[in-house]
């Protein structure tokens, strides 16, 4: 759980390619598993690691490394989830801290986390730069699960929709500096689409695996269905798939281990790492005809986990206006 935590705070002082192949590997078994270990990685433990101050970091990640403690992003509201700056649980300053009030959604962790990043509008005629990030541990007063959602897939992993009531924070719990929430939710963001991409991976590589076994045992017009060139080729683009979204996956990583930019990296592995989990998961069902409609085979399963990773921490459609606008600034610098 502490993978890329350095050893002084308890964790194990490894990079962020061991980590991008830890979720893959977790995912192969349980799309739920990884994610829940990315959310906690990626989304909690990171922000604190890496923008945390001194204090911060000592008093929370060796629970977080340990696993003592699980982590969660709460950002998503009911009317506010890929438009950051639409958010409207707010933060009022009282004393020598904060005061949270607000509900988010969809958050993948909630109800078992201890501690939470959690971000509120501390101005709300300011859009994305009225924003600030807490550090929020989920013990205080005012903390509550409303409901825990049930989902087409993952459903090992726990999503809520939770509220916050008059919620206070002390402000040594403020992640950053005020009016940089929004700062702090993208660079986390950036990485945790590293893990996603990574967990899509592991879905995509779970689908090509069980397919490959399947069709060497199913037999049709006499023989195996691998014999037939339809499915060989088939096969052979879903393999091609899968190496190429690995790669594109610990491209990012890699860049963001030396400290590069990786902003746009991270966007591609996560674009194209989704639709590729989704498009196998699809042909893995194929490939299994009727039995693949039916909960006797994983291929199933695979279909419905895979959807999700076209749509968390940043859909699709937000990660092409990311790689886009990273192009166009970058042609733009020449």
């Amino acid at each position: 759980m502490g993978c890329f935590v350095p050893e002084r705070y308890g964790g194990a002082g490894s990079d962020y390619v061991s980590y991008a192949l830890a979720v893959e590997e977790l995912s192969v078994a349980c799309a739920a598993t990884g994610v829940i270990f990315s959310a906690h990685a990626s989304l909690a433990t990171w922000p604190v690691l890496a923008l945390g101050t001194e204090a911060q970091r000592t008093r929370y990640l060796p629970r977080l490394a340990s696993g003592e403690w699980i982590g969660c992003f709460a950002l998503s509201e009911p009317n506010s989830g890929s438009d950051a700056g639409s958010l409207r649980t707010t933060a009022r300053r009282d004393g020598d801290g904060y005061v949270l009030n607000g509900t988010k959604n969809f958050i993948t962790n909630g109800p078992d986390a201890a501690l939470a990043i959690v971000f509120a509008t501390l101005d709300t005629t300011r859009g994305n730069q009225g924003l600030a990030a807490f550090i929020v541990e989920t013990s205080s007063p005012g903390w509550e699960v409303v409901r825990i959602e049930e989902k087409m897939g993952i459903r090992g992993a726990h999503s809520a929709q939770l509220a916050f009531t008059d919620l206070r924070v002390p402000r040594e719990n403020l992640l950053g500096q005020e009016y940089e929430g929004f700062k702090v939710a993208m660079k986390t963001l950036d990485g945790g689409r590293i893990g996603i991409a990574a967990q899509a991976v592991g879905i995509a590589r779970a689908a090509l695996e069980d397919s490959l076994a399947y069709v060497q045992q199913r037999r049709a017009f006499g023989q195996a269905i691998a014999e037939f060139q339809g499915t060989q080729w088939r096969l052979a683009d879903m393999a091609t798939a899968v190496e190429a979204a690995r790669l594109l996956t610990l491209r990012a990583a890699f860049l963001k281990d030396r400290g590069l930019p990786y902003t746009k990296e991270a966007a591609m592995a996560k674009l194209f790492a989704a639709e590729t989990a989704m498009s196998l998961a699809i042909q893995g069902v194929q490939l299994h005809g009727g039995y693949g409609y039916t909960r006797e085979f994983a291929a199933e399963r695979y279909f419905r986990d895979a959807k999700i990773t076209e749509i968390y921490e940043g859909t699709s459609e937000i990660q092409r206006l990311v790689i886009a606008s990273q192009l166009l600034r970058e042609a733009g610098a020449r």
